[in-house]
């Protein structure tokens, strides 16, 4: 075997260099990344003890506004019976009793003389309706919202809160 030439004093072997250069740099990026992890960990645990365990400032709790409760006035209509749109099948009939809520007694009073008009109205819409049409939870809310709507047109300009069903039957 050959025998490697002398290097010169200066001349390092392409190990020893090598070797010596990244021990003190991973030093230095291990002393770094060691103290951006202490930094993080007391962040997080200052973060934690402000939402957790500090201690809120006393407040003076300035009592809560109470609304008072507007009184609402019902006005019931007369017990309705109507055949429903089934074709040349038996009859079937829709009885219902309705309430409206009005906001206060006067509104109550501005739609008593005008009763016959909501109840036509009433009859033309229910007269139209058909059994699918009202079945389920859905199909009573549309009704509901019809006849309300129904309803403010012709009180107009009273307005109607909300038409409730105190009984609805088909026969």
């Amino acid at each position: 075997m050959a025998k490697k030439p002398k290097k010169a004093e200066g001349e390092a072997e392409d190990g020893e260099e090598g070797e010596g250069a990244p021990e003190a740099g991973g030093g230095k990026k291990k002393l770094i990344m060691m103290g951006g992890a202490a930094v993080l960990v007391l962040a997080l645990g200052g973060g934690g003890w402000f939402f957790f365990l500090r201690k809120k400032p006393q407040q003076v709790a300035a009592p809560a506004p109470v609304e008072v409760a507007k009184p609402v006035a019902f006005v019931d209509l007369p017990d309705m019976t109507v055949n429903l749109s089934v074709g040349q099948d038996r009859p079937q009939y829709l009885r219902v009793k309705v309430a409206l809520e009005v906001s206060d007694t006067k509104v109550a009073d501005q739609i008593r003389p005008i009763m016959p008009r909501v109840v036509d109205a009433f009859q033309l819409y229910l007269r139209e309706m058909r059994p699918s049409d009202i079945e389920g939870s859905a199909g009573i809310f549309r009704l509901r919202d019809e006849l309300t709507r129904r309803v403010n047109t012709a009180v107009h300009p009273a307005r109607v809160n909300a038409v409730l069903f105190r009984e609805i039957v088909v026969q």
